[in-house]
């Protein structure tokens, strides 16, 4: 079902518009799919859209808030097992082709303010950051009702991506001055772009990407989350929201657990994808946090690897009236992995539908399965 950018802001402000919100936020793993045809899966079953997926129509708006480095992105090296290339941040990095659908970097730009300086103009403000044009497109889309969306980046991820975790971790401690530095001049351009294209169009939704935690936890805690996160988050959120912003959504894997109290101040509206693996439990969130946070995922993909019970019983736990009724897109916590089979996903699919009263995709027509 398509979703109109009415219906899903009412759905993710805990307003129930007479159906639950049922999608596959982020498709299969790298080779689910040669599994899946030799299980002699439909070209719409591989597409996905046999499984008539909620989804919302959603337009991300024509800016860029991030790095502008100038950099042509080139391949160095390549074969069946992996990808050698340099991004566009000047980084080496290497794609595991087999088991990755992410470069990681091997090297970082930024190890000094000296050197963070040198690369400073990458996020300073200029106006080929606005497409005036194509925003002008946008707000026809957004009257015609697609969510219009807006991405910063994150207050973790990005230092992340310029100075690595570990020293990203160690300077918090050694050299604060540098972080603080790196966040008020990203938040410093993102205000400007907000200025001027606010009269062309309002932002339904700012996201921002951070994937800041493993399986024991994140890796900034409370006192990060409050020196570093919190004044930027703020600080960018009060500005989208001062437009007519409604939803800010934070997507980070991991358990989250330890920092979420801490996030509720940082003007958060919605998280995903909830991984139960790491101890993301939305029932559990729901409980303690109420209707705080909208919450996204949260169904254990692991559990389709299992038998038709284990699938059942994970969908009856976290499918409750606590859960129902707005505020929750229900959906697995991230990628289909490699193992399930084709039929454990369509069981999968119909006894969720059924939890949900959705009708089992068998009984809807074609028609209705093209996005």
């Amino acid at each position: 079902m398509i979703w109109t950018r009415e219906q899903y802001i009412a759905h993710s402000n805990f307003e129930f518009t007479g159906r639950e919100m049922f999608c596959e936020l982020f498709g299969p793993l790298v080779g689910l799919e040669e599994e899946w045809i030799a299980q002699s899966a439909t070209k719409d079953q591989l597409s996905l859209q046999a499984f008539d997926w909620d989804y919302v129509l959603k337009t991300h708006l024509a800016v860029k808030t991030g790095a502008i480095t100038g950099i042509k992105p080139t391949i160095l090296e390549s074969n069946d097992e992996y990808e050698l290339s340099i991004d566009h941040m000047g980084r080496k990095s290497k794609l595991c082709k087999k088991s990755a659908t992410i470069p990681l970097p091997i090297e970082y730009p930024v190890e000094t303010m000296e050197d963070w300086l040198k690369i400073k103009h990458w996020y300073t403000f200029s106006e080929d950051r606005i497409d005036i044009e194509k925003l002008k497109e946008q707000k026809i889309l957004r009257d015609k009702g697609f969510l219009t969306v807006i991405g910063v980046p994150g207050a973790f991820d990005e230092p992340r991506q310029l100075l690595g975790e570990e020293n990203l971790c160690i300077f918090t401690y050694e050299q604060p001055e540098l972080i603080h530095d790196i966040l008020n001049t990203i938040s410093d351009t993102f205000l400007k772009v907000i200025e001027r294209i606010a009269e062309y169009v309002t932002i339904d939704c700012l996201g921002i990407h951070e994937d800041m935690a493993g399986k024991s936890g994140p890796l900034f805690g409370p006192i990060q989350v409050q020196e570093f996160m919190k004044p930027y988050y703020n600080k960018v959120w009060s500005c989208v929201k001062a437009q007519g912003g409604e939803i800010f959504s934070q997507d980070s894997d991991g358990n989250m657990n330890g920092i979420l109290n801490d996030l509720t101040e940082c003007g958060l509206t919605s998280i995903y994808p909830c991984e139960p693996a790491a101890h993301m439990d939305i029932v559990q969130i729901r409980e303690k946090f109420g209707k705080r946070f909208t919450l996204k995922g949260g169904l254990d993909k692991h559990a389709l690897r299992a038998d038709k019970e284990t699938i059942r019983k994970e969908l009856e736990y976290k499918i409750c009236p606590l859960t129902k009724g707005g505020g929750t897109i229900f959906a697995l916590d991230h990628r289909i992995p490699n193992g399930v089979s084709l039929e454990n996903y369509n069981y999968y699919v119909n006894t969720a539908r059924e939890l949900l009263n959705l009708p089992p995709v068998s009984e809807l027509g074609w028609e209705r399965m093209a996005f």
